[in-house]
């Protein structure tokens, strides 16, 4: 590749907002830090050949030890409600925005995350630690893998800096990549301050949304449409996000305002999880003891978050009903997208009246029957062939038979070739998902400093739909330990 880092275009756009939205400081570099693995993925995306890895600069601009060149280090201020409850200001306590490569693929933030305190850390050390930073690193890029909306990992820096959680672990930092950072808290911090709310939307639309100012007659739009226009994209963006989470089996465990992405990403990852068996009302976050972010009920808090944008702008002086109007789009957007997505894992041209019952049956079953979410979905293929295998998967094999019945009446309305239905489940079905004992013995290797089981995961997680001779023990069911794993908001 023709760019490296010190060739690359560089800036922090970020930066020329006012300077109310954030504060200029440099991180505090880990002590002796190591390169313990990096994304030639990523590396691609910025422009950048893998041969990168091996320059000095690298390594120094990951660990917090020197800017990027060009860039302008920050930290940015935002607010939000934290399960339920508003919080007031929060913001970057342990990272820092270095600013943004410009590439052919488009621009990329990189920030730093664990890379020292802030003045938005609060009581915090502004620290990762190793075992959450392994954490991210996977879960962004299996979600990418995924074809899911998310943030990118591109670095994990390791060191042997202490960190106190529960017990004393070792810091880490990731140096994560977006199109941008912002959230639906930065939207609120400034809901009682028209002019940086102002400021904010126009920088948003302006680089992200640039088509809420189309004007079919050439004429400018009214700032009140533009917003509308803004709140309408981010809304689809969102309930789109949440039918892709919701038929992945993904909890994201910390629905915060603070953690939902002005641009439908999946953004910080925390105590998330792929789920094992499939439970209804499963809980990732040990930390969740209210259950308010559970699997079941992702759709409705994002739709809540939504609101709390909505009310922070009606600080530029936009109607309460247009606001709601919008905000009325998101359960439609969200079923169509839900109902397309389930209709590719299931086989199905597309959604026709009665296949709801259907489909809330089959989350009935794997409820009852605490089937595994991902076997189950990706057996399904293999029947009508071969019933056996996949009914292996229930204790209530009479159960499953009835709900197979019915599923094979609905297939036969298709009248679709086997052979084209099976392509299309397994393009919509993955092999591999980063299940939490996967994580967990990637994050024992790196302990050890061996990021072997890193570069395994990362290879299977980039393509997930593909089955790979060698690698069965990455497509089972999880082992009997596996239960016991728990992860909370330290994760």
């Amino acid at each position: 590749m023709p760019n490296s880092i010190k060739n690359s275009t560089v800036q922090n756009s970020f930066a020329d907002l006012p300077s109310a939205f954030y504060t200029r400081l440099s991180p505090q570099p880990l002590t002796q830090p190591r390169l313990l693995h990096a994304n030639p993925d990523v590396a691609a995306l910025l422009g950048w050949s893998p041969k990168v890895f091996n320059d000095p600069d690298f390594l120094d601009i990951c660990s917090g030890s020197a800017p990027l060149p060009g860039g302008k280090t920050l930290a940015a201020v935002y607010s939000g409600h934290q399960f339920g409850v508003w919080a007031g200001q929060l913001g970057d306590g342990r990272a820092h925005l270095l600013g943004e490569v410009v590439a052919l693929s488009g621009s990329w933030e990189l920030q730093l995350k664990g890379s020292g305190r802030t003045p938005y850390s609060r009581m915090g050390d502004g620290r990762a630690v190793l075992r959450s930073s392994v954490r991210e690193y996977l879960a962004s890029e299996a979600m990418a893998g995924l074809g899911i909306p998310t943030t990118r990992a591109l670095a994990l820096v390791v060191s042997d800096d202490p960190v106190y959680r529960e017990t004393v672990e070792t810091a880490a930092i990731v140096t994560r990549v977006s199109p941008s950072f912002i959230r639906f808290g930065s939207f609120e911090h400034w809901s009682g301050s028209p002019d940086n709310l102002r400021a904010l939307c126009n920088y948003v639309v302006d680089r992200f949304y640039p088509e809420c100012r189309d004007a079919a007659d050439g004429e400018s739009v009214r700032e009140q449409d533009v917003v509308l226009r803004f709140l309408r994209a981010v809304v689809e963006r969102t309930a789109r996000l949440m039918a892709d989470w919701q038929t992945a089996g993904f909890c994201h465990g910390v629905m915060n305002t603070d953690n939902m992405s002005i641009l439908g990403l999946t953004i910080d990852y925390g105590p998330y999880g792929f789920m094992d068996d499939f439970q209804v009302n499963h809980v990732c976050n040990h930390s969740d003891t209210q259950g308010r972010y559970a699997w079941n009920a992702q759709p409705s808090v994002a739709n809540w978050n939504l609101y709390r944008l909505a009310s922070a702008l009606m600080g530029l002086d936009i109607p309460a009903d247009a606001l709601k109007n919008e905000l009325g789009r998101f359960e439609a957007v969200f079923l169509q997208a839900y109902r397309g997505n389930l209709s590719r894992k299931l086989g199905l041209r597309q959604w026709e009246d009665g296949d709801d019952e259907l489909f809330d049956d089959w989350w009935r079953l794997l409820h009852t029957q605490s089937a595994d979410f991902t076997l189950c979905f990706r057996g399904l293929a293999g029947v009508p062939g071969q019933r056996e295998p996949w009914l292996s998967g229930f204790e209530d094999q009479a159960a499953a038979n009835a709900w197979l019945d019915r599923y094979m009446a609905r297939l036969a309305r298709d009248k679709r070739p086997d052979h084209e239905r099976i392509e299309q489940m397994n393009r919509a079905n993955p092999v591999y998902v980063l299940r939490n004992h996967l994580a967990e013995a990637a994050i024992q290797a790196a302990a050890q400093g061996d990021a072997g089981e890193i570069n395994t995961l990362l290879g299977l997680l980039r393509e997930p739909y593909v089955e790979k001779p060698g690698f069965e023990a990455y497509a089972s069911a999880p082992p009997d330990w596996a239960s016991r794993l728990e992860v909370s908001c330290s994760s």
